[in-house]
C-alpha cells in the first residue's frame, strides 16, 4: 500500500473507528514466455474465471492477479480486503469452492494465477469477519494471539528508521512478528494452502514492512519450487529499507518506473525514454515488476490513471512494447470516493458497465499483449525520435512500434528490422506494407500508436 493510500486508510479508520482456446494447463514457474499479468482488482472469482476463458487466455496474458482471498473485516471499502482476520478462504470475492473453480478455469485457458497475499499484518480493530470469525485486535482465535505480534504498537511514522518501518503498525494494523517461528510457519501454511488449490504465485503486500530475511525464511517453507514471487517494496528516497534488499527472494515492484512515466508523459519528452529502465537507475530488468498504475497509485495520484486519457493509454502501449521488467496491467473501476469498494461487491456483469473500466480489454492495450509475446527476447533497435513527443523503435526482426504523443499527425518513412511483406497494424487494424529494405511509410494520428509484429501479418 502506498503512503497516500495509507493516509486514506488512517482517515477511514478514524471515521469508522466469447472465445474458447485449447491450451496446456499452466504450471507454477517464473514468468516464462508470457510475462504480462492482468490485475483484476476486486473482481469476484467467478468473474475472473469467465474472464480468463473469454479474454485473458485468447489475448495472450500469462497471468491473472486476484485480490486477497482470506477472511477479512467487514465493510464495503476496498481496503477491507487488506485487513485479514483469519486465513480461511472466505472473503467477499468468493469462498474456497469459487477460488478453486477460478484457478482451474484460468489454467485451462493457459493463464497462471497470482494471489495478492497480505501477510504483514492483521486487522486494525475488532468485530466479526466476512467468514463469521469473531476477533479482537491482537487476538484471532485459531490463527494468532497477542504474543505473535510485534512489541511496537505505535504507528509507522519514520521511514528513515528501519525498526519503526518493520516492527511498528502500518496505519494501526496489528503487526505480525515475522521473526517468530510460529508466525513464519503459520504464514507458510496459508500460502501452501493456496498452492494446494492451484495458485502459481504471490504478490506480497506491504513487503517493505517485513524484513527480507523473514520473507526468505517463509518462502523456503513453501511446498513448491518455482513459485512466482513479487514483492511490494515502494522506493522512497533516503529511506532505511531499500527495494534492492528483496531481490534475493524474487521479483520486486519498481514504483519509480510508474512515477517517471507519469512525469514524462505529462510534462517532459518521450524522446527521453531511449534508455528507460536500468539506464535510469532502476532495479535489474529481469527481476522488476512494472506497471503504469495500481490500485494504490491511481488513488494517490502519484502515477497516471484511467482519468488521464491518451497519456495513460500510450504509457500502457509503451510499457508493453519496451523490454524492461514484467508488466502488470491494472484493471479496476471508476471512483470519486477513494475508499469506495468495487461495484456490486465485485460482481462483474460486463466490462464498461457499472463503473468497471476493464483496462486489460482496451483494444490498444490488449493488442500489445500479443505484440509483447511475439517480440520476446528481441533487443531494441532502430530507435527514432523527433526530439520531443514522437518515438519509434524496433524489437529485432520481430516487431516495430511508433508512439505519437504530438498534437498533430506524424507522417514519415520508418526504418525497421522487419522482413518485407504485409503486416497488420494491431493498433488501427490497417494493413502496412514493409519493403524488402525494411522500410515503410505511414501516417500516425495524434495521440495514437502503430504496432507491427511477425505474429500479425494480416488483418482478419
Amino acid at each position: 500500500m502506498s503512503a497516500t493510500a495509507r493516509r486514506t486508510l488512517s482517515a477511514a479508520f478514524a471515521l469508522a473507528a466469447a472465445v474458447t482456446v485449447c491450451a496446456p494447463r499452466a504450471e507454477a514457474a517464473a514468468p516464462g514466455g508470457k510475462d504480462v499479468t492482468a490485475v483484476l482488482f476486486e473482481w469476484k472469482y467467478d468473474a475472473v474465471a469467465k474472464e480468463c476463458k473469454d479474454a485473458l487466455g485468447p489475448a495472450g496474458y500469462g497471468y491473472v492477479q486476484v485480490s486477497p482471498p482470506q477472511e477479512h473485516v467487514q465493510g464495503p471499502q476496498w481496503w477491507t480486503s487488506y485487513q485479514p482476520v483469519s486465513y480461511a478462504i472466505a472473503g467477499r470475492l468468493g469462498d474456497r469452492s469459487a477460488f478453486v473453480n477460478m484457478v482451474n478455469s484460468c489454467h485451462d485457458a493457459g493463464v497462471k494465477v497470482v494471489v495478492d497475499a497480505v501477510v504483514n499484518h492483521m486487522s486494525a480493530g475488532s468485530g466479526t469477519g466476512t467468514g463469521g470469525s469473531v476477533y479482537t485486535k491482537y487476538d484471532y482465535p485459531g490463527t494468532y494471539q497477542r504474543q505473535d505480534m510485534d512489541d511496537c504498537t505505535g504507528v509507522v511514522s519514520d521511514y528513515r528508521d528501519r525498526r519503526n518501518v518493520q516492527d511498528c503498525e502500518l496505519v494501526g494494523l496489528a503487526d505480525l512478528d515475522t521473526g517468530e517461528e510460529h508466525v513464519r510457519g503459520r504464514i507458510a501454511r496459508y500460502l501452501n494452502d493456496l498452492l494446494s488449490l492451484g495458485a502459481d504465485g504471490f504478490r506480497i503486500d506491504a513487503a517493505k514492512h517485513i524484513p527480507a530475511a523473514d520473507l526468505a525464511a517463509i518462502k523456503s517453507r513453501l511446498s513448491r519450487s518455482g513459485v512466482h514471487w513479487k514483492q511490494e517494496t515502494i522506493h522512497g528516497e533516503g529511506e532505511a529499507v531499500r527495494p534492492e534488499e528483496y531481490l534475493g527472494t524474487g521479483d520486486v515492484q519498481e514504483f519509480r518506473y510508474a512515477r517517471d512515466l507519469k512525469r514524462v508523459f505529462r510534462h517532459e519528452r518521450l524522446a527521453y525514454l531511449k534508455n528507460y529502465g536500468e539506464g535510469w537507475g532502476y532495479l535489474p530488468g529481469g527481476q522488476a515488476s512494472v506497471f503504469v498504475d495500481n490500485h494504490d497509485t491511481e488513488r494517490g495520484g502519484d502515477t497516471l490513471s484511467y482519468k488521464d486519457g491518451a497519456d495513460y493509454t500510450l504509457a500502457g502501449v509503451f510499457m508493453l512494447a519496451w523490454p524492461y521488467g514484467s508488466p502488470d496491467v491494472h484493471s479496476g473501476y471508476e471512483f470519486t470516493d477513494r475508499d469506495a469498494g468495487p461495484p456490486n461487491g465485485g460482481a462483474v456483469g460486463a466490462c464498461w458497465q457499472d463503473g468497471w473500466k476493464c483496462q486489460h480489454k482496451w483494444p490498444e492495450i490488449r493488442s500489445m499483449v500479443g505484440f509483447r509475446n511475439a517480440v520476446r527476447g528481441a533487443a531494441v533497435g532502430h530507435w527514432w525520435d523527433n526530439g520531443y513527443q514522437a518515438v519509434a523503435f524496433g524489437r529485432g526482426d520481430k516487431g516495430y512500434v511508433v508512439v505519437n504523443h504530438e498534437k498533430s499527425a506524424l507522417t514519415r518513412t520508418f526504418e525497421t528490422g522487419l522482413p518485407g511483406g504485409d503486416y497488420c497494424d494491431v493498433q488501427s487494424r490497417r494493413r502496412v506494407t514493409v519493403g524488402s529494405d525494411g522500410r515503410f511509410t505511414a501516417t500516425v494520428a495524434s495521440n495514437t500508436a502503430l504496432a507491427l509484429h511477425v505474429g500479425a501479418r494480416a488483418c482478419g
